[in-house]
């Protein structure tokens, strides 16, 4: 490995250990920590944040609402480190909890991480379906009511999704 792979192979190590970190604290606010403060943040449903304080203000009220806080893991499915653009792109696994009967359902989105030459992370571009997350989460929603595990909340959004 070159020393730039180097660099972006051990900022994506910190992401993915920090990501994890948060996931089981739900301390959301930390995840902004990691983006220096002019980052960006390219969400295909909810838009552009171009600031550390907009990322925060934006995955704290995203990340503590249903569905996310339901969901126990993000961890990566596969990695690979682009060193001539300063880029980690990934396949993040978005895990929901067990809704009562051992079953796993999960949805992917493609992440494109983007460093500076020293590791800071200074654009993050997630990339995925919202339909399949909608089907996802209809079907864990249906799983834990049949098992009176869901949520006020998560019988709010299955009757909007259709469930």
């Amino acid at each position: 490995m070159t020393r730039n792979e180097n660099v972006l192979q051990a900022a994506f190590d910190r992401y993915a250990a920090t990501v994890e970190q948060i996931a089981a604290s739900g301390d959301w606010s930390a995840f902004a920590d990691m983006f220096t403060e002019d980052a960006t943040y390219c969400e295909h449903a909810y838009g552009d944040f171009t600031c550390r304080e907009e990322i925060r203000a934006w995955v704290v009220r995203t990340m503590t609402a249903f569905p996310a806080t339901e969901m126990i893991g993000f961890p990566a499915a596969w990695a690979v480190v682009d060193a001539p653009t300063n880029r980690v792109i990934c396949e993040i696994r978005n895990i929901m909890r067990d809704p009562g009967d051992g079953s796993v359902h999960e949805a992917s989105n493609l992440t494109i991480l983007t460093f500076d030459d020293a590791g800071n992370l200074i654009r993050e571009e997630d990339v995925y379906n919202p339909q399949k997350f909608a089907d996802m989460t209809r079907e864990w929603c249906r799983v834990a009511a049949t098992h009176g595990t869901l949520s006020d909340a998560g019988h709010t959004m299955l009757a909007a999704l259709g469930g």
